[in-house]
């Protein structure tokens, strides 16, 4: 049987592994950070590779190591790594599953909540707008905000608690009481309390899901009485964890217990 691959970068990614291991099936589990992999802990079957790859990179190591499954469970968000995973599972003629994160339903718009396609059409949204801003879209999409008017006084940026997210941020003109560095997901009352101490009227984040603690955000945007921008997360096809859990016992554990 060939290996399996998981790129990860989410909670459903650790989920996947945790359960290749679980079956004692050898595989791979990818992760971009050094924060994830020590989420991603210490496993006996699966290997847990650290650092991104382009594409080139991937064809090889995908060659190499005799990959028959490649499972992406990256970020909602992260549409260029998944494209670049699409196209290299193609050219290797290998099989590929989209592992999506849980919706949380649809999100009704009112007078407090507002939906926009993309960060870029966040800012083109708060141009049209007063008041502080607190952003909780990443660092990497950061300089969209330079674009807003006197958004070094306006803007404060929740970013993930990374050498890189910090570097990024920075350099984008977040700093000192303005740049917010912390591991999430967070409570409602963590939220809250973040509003409260920058004086947030906007609150723009993106629709993660439960995993990324989207509800947490949105109830304390109503507690609190800042206005949420949300993001919308691109439409993809794929499998739940659940359901790539019974595919994985079908179709993988079946046949690796009949070597």
């Amino acid at each position: 049987m060939k290996n399996v691959m998981v790129f990860s970068g989410t909670t459903e990614g650790r989920i996947i592994g945790d359960f290749l291991e679980e079956r004692k099936i050898s595989g791979y589990l990818s992760v971009a950070t050094e924060y994830g992999k020590k989420m991603a802990g210490e496993y006996r079957y699966v290997n847990v590779l650290y650092g991104r790859m382009d594409q080139a990179e991937m064809e090889t190591f995908f060659t190499e190591h005799e990959i028959g499954l490649v499972i992406d469970a990256t970020h909602p968000f992260a549409q260029l790594v998944t494209d670049n995973i699409k196209k290299i599972c193609s050219k290797c003629n290998i099989s590929y599953l989209r592992c999506l994160r849980e919706r949380i339903g649809s999100i009704e718009e009112d007078e407090t909540v507002y939906q926009v396609g993309s960060v870029k059409e966040a800012v083109s949204f708060l141009q049209h707008t007063s008041g502080n801003i607190l952003i909780a879209t990443g660092s990497k999409e950061l300089h969209e905000y330079q674009n807003l008017e006197d958004y070094q006084n306006r803007c404060y940026a929740r970013i993930l608690s990374t050498l890189e997210s910090v570097q990024e941020a920075v350099k984008c003109g977040f700093e000192g009481t303005h740049l917010i560095a912390m591991q999430g997901p967070f409570s409602k009352s963590m939220n809250c309390a973040t509003i409260e101490q920058v004086k947030a009227e906007w609150f723009v984040t993106k629709e993660a899901g439960n995993a990324g603690g989207f509800l947490e955000k949105k109830e304390a945007a109503k507690l609190s009485g800042a206005k949420l921008l949300v993001v919308r997360r691109p439409e993809e096809n794929g499998m739940s964890v659940e359901e790539l859990k019974i595919f994985i016992e079908k179709e993988i554990f079946k046949n690796a217990q009949k070597i």
